[in-house]
């Protein structure tokens, strides 16, 4: 006769690691409780399970209304590592919302995730940059890390930290620049991000001359820029076999060579020929910023004698559907043409 037998194991979708959810709206307040509690298991359990709600903006918008964010501010500073690796977890998923990028300002986050840039936990150090990467993405979280004064730490970084952090380091920068690069430009951003442009990492030197963008908008970028001769190397990544990397670089060469100083230095990098190759690309990025950086070269004499010979190219540009490429290519072949 068959016997009923009782296993001694868990079942297979069980997570033991993980605390167990309170039924509906007591659920948040119930794991909000165990945050705080003084049993380390305890807390690694809740940190577990709240990684799983936090991508639900409600659930997102009912945590930080109930006070998580003070329990998970307190927590950043446990002892246990795999504490501080969960929380900063699960803050970097919160930042992912409007309402939790909101919550981040509002309750001071920015300051107490910083005081974790050395932790010496890498997966610590990913999570919190991943948090400011996703905060940064808006206007006022982009303000919010640069008000706090972090850029000057978040560019020595650079220098320092692992590839995988580096790339998310760079899209923050770029960001944050775009608001205000004084403090960056203070802090040696540019020999930074030229060292970064000659990277054998493909992602590295995309998002470089990307961040090398925001740091050419102001004058005082545009002169660094030529101060420590990173046009030669923009230049030579208008060939870069990664398209994108070569969009950027042509970006920011529309912005460097705004100025005297760096037009001739494009000029005597022969920047022309590789930028009328992009007036082809498959990008419309790369085609947009091409035009434009020709036309600022089209500005100085030697330029322009050299491009009169193109204007067919631009011609064929004008025809073209993005409305955006058409303005430009019109204002271009006016450059060129114009006669004193």
């Amino acid at each position: 006769m068959a016997k009923t037998w009782i296993s001694m194991y868990l079942p297979p979708d069980i997570n033991p690691a993980q605390a167990s959810i309170a039924y509906g709206c007591r659920a948040l307040p119930k794991l909000n409780e165990e945050l705080q509690s003084e049993d380390l298991r305890t807390r690694q359990k809740a940190l577990m399970a709240l990684c799983d709600l936090m991508h639900d903006p409600e659930h997102v918008y009912v945590a930080i209304d109930i006070g998580c964010l003070a329990s998970l501010r307190v927590l950043l500073r446990d002892t246990n590592h795999m504490v501080r690796i969960k929380t900063t977890e699960v803050l970097s998923i919160m930042a992912t919302h409007n309402v939790g990028r909101d919550g981040f300002l509002r309750h001071g986050i920015i300051a107490v995730l910083s005081l974790l840039l050395n932790d010496p936990q890498p997966a610590c150090r990913e999570n919190l940059h991943l948090a400011f990467k996703h905060l940064a993405q808006v206007p006022s979280g982009a303000k919010g890390i640069v008000n706090s004064g972090l850029i000057p730490s978040l560019v020595r970084k650079l220098h320092r930290e692992e590839e995988s952090i580096q790339e998310i380091l760079l899209d923050t920068l770029a960001a944050c620049l775009q608001e205000d690069a004084t403090e960056a430009l203070n802090s040696r951003v540019v020999p930074f991000l030229k060292e970064k442009l000659l990277s054998p990492n493909e992602i590295i030197r995309c998002k470089a001359a990307r961040t090398l963008i925001a740091v050419s908008i102001p004058l005082e970028g545009k002169k660094q820029v030529w101060r420590h001769d990173v046009i030669p190397i923009l230049v030579h990544l208008l060939r870069d076999p990664v398209e994108e990397v070569q969009a950027n670089a042509a970006g920011a060469l529309m912005y460097a060579t705004v100025t005297t100083e760096g037009k001739y230095a494009a000029l005597d990098a022969e920047a022309i020929h590789p930028l009328l190759g992009l007036l082809v690309s498959s990008l419309q990025k790369a085609r947009l910023n091409a035009i434009k950086a020709l036309t600022m070269l089209a500005e100085a004499p030697e330029g322009r004698k050299i491009l009169k010979a193109h204007v067919h190219t631009f011609r064929v540009l004008e025809a073209e559907p993005g409305e955006a490429v058409q303005r430009a290519a019109e204002v271009a072949i006016k450059v060129i043409e114009w006669k004193p």
